[in-house]
């Protein structure tokens, strides 16, 4: 087989609610305490993952982690029976679902070793994320353990914080040749944290073998961070020659502009304005929070929320772009509203790898008939509707674990993933 881009989906956890814990993050904060719905949830996000393979793209899958995380509730000294609300929340989050934060990636083609080197994101910013990264590792490194094609790095230390690929981009002419490695970070952000560091991102590039000269480091804007873009894929996306970005992402956008067609005359900066999508606008209906993935027969395409649909104006521009002659030429809207809720769209349920999928432990690549078993394990035992209040249930406890096990189970992979 060739290279080739795969995006590995993360399966909503069975512990999937909303407890409202992502600070700076409006949809988060406000549908906090309402009734999550896990098995719609994943099983909306099954569906996008078919709706890729059906375009002919290759797709992974990233499993749900094990919740409660009871390793981290004792290390603060307490268990799910005795913490304090807001702890048990944080132990049960189900928001290892956003496989955009599992890692930043390099393909070969940027690497001084000529291997594609994936660095864990430590998530350290928020508590709810923070315990993540040891899970996320042990399951990178059974899917990319052939060290003949890839490195997997432990996460960058604290205090700087890293939030994997939802702050990081990569423009080239494909995606088997030497690209551009773009690293947004932020400094601050009115009154939310700006989650990732420049410090965080420089050692990324370092432990890569990135080409200083092809790598960027470029600041989000703080009035981005400001209207609730905590990451940048909530205000920009790239794939191959292409930047989809809205008009206020980027805090000097002409020097990163000026700087990236210096390194790659062929690039194609799609802008949206402001005047046209505000960034209310861009982050309520997360069109930015889109994958932009080539099809198999040349031409691009965005799949990104069907909540789009639910601004016209915005939705309208969006049709008037594809209709015309630029790079983008296709909308494809999947339904992932449940995601959407707490605050994560499309991009955010995937990480983009680009490899040799022959490389890959087949375990965590998908194809219908994979997906149809699974689906039928989360009809069957992921929970209906969880509310905030019902966490501390020994019951739901009970039959979140049976969840986890049976999946994990069914794709050979308990003798691998201990919890």
């Amino acid at each position: 087989m060739t290279v080739r881009e795969i995006n590995f989906d993360g399966l909503v956890g069975p512990s999937h609610n909303y407890a409202g814990l992502s600070l700076g993050n409006l949809a988060s904060a406000r549908n906090a305490g309402a009734v999550a719905h896990p098995r719609a949830a994943a099983l909306q996000g099954i569906e996008k993952m078919r709706t890729n393979l059906r375009m002919g793209l290759t797709q992974g899958l990233f499993l749900p982690q094990w919740r409660p995380d009871g390793v981290w509730l004792s290390a603060l000294g307490t268990d799910v029976g005795n913490a304090e609300a807001h702890i048990r929340a944080a132990a049960m989050s189900a928001s290892s679902m956003w496989a955009a934060n599992a890692a930043t990636v390099s393909p070969a083609a940027d690497t001084a070793d000529k291997r594609t080197h994936l660095t864990v994101a430590n998530l350290v910013t928020m508590p709810h994320r923070s315990h993540e990264w040891p899970q996320t590792l042990a399951q990178l490194r059974l899917a990319f353990s052939d060290q003949s094609a890839f490195a997997v790095h432990g996460p960058v230390p604290p205090p700087f914080g890293d939030e994997g690929a939802a702050n990081h981009m990569r423009l080239c002419a494909r995606h088997d040749e030497a690209g551009v490695e773009v690293f947004v970070y932020g400094q601050s952000g009115g009154p939310f944290p700006a989650r990732q560091h420049v410090e965080a991102s420089k050692t990324v590039a370092r432990l890569h073998g990135l080409e200083p000269a092809r790598t960027l480091f470029v600041m989000q804007s703080e009035k981005a961070i400001a209207a609730g873009a905590f990451h940048n894929d909530v205000v920009a996306v790239a794939n191959e020659h292409v930047l989809f970005t809205h008009e206020h992402a980027f805090a000097e956008k002409d020097r990163f502009y000026a700087e990236l067609r210096a390194l790659l005359p062929t690039v194609e900066i799609v802008e949206v304005p402001a005047s046209a999508v505000s960034l209310s606008d861009a982050i309520r209906s997360y069109i930015f929070n889109a994958q932009l993935v080539t099809l198999p027969d040349g031409g691009m395409a965005l799949i990104l929320p069907t909540d789009a649909q639910d601004l016209p104006d915005t939705w309208a521009w969006l049709e008037a772009m594809v209709a015309g002659n630029g790079p983008i030429r296709k909308l494809v809207p999947v339904d992932v509203r449940q995601s959407m809720a707490n605050g994560g769209g499309p991009a955010c349920l995937r990480l983009r790898v680009v490899a040799d999928p022959s490389n890959i432990d087949p375990r965590f690549l998908v194809d219908e008939r994979k997906l149809d078993g699974i689906a039928a394990i989360v009809e069957a035992y992921w929970p209906e509707a969880i509310a905030p209040a019902d966490l501390a249930d020994t019951r739901l406890i009970a039959r979140i674990e049976q969840s986890w096990l049976t999946v994990v189970d069914h794709l050979q992979l308990s003798g691998d993933l201990i919890p």
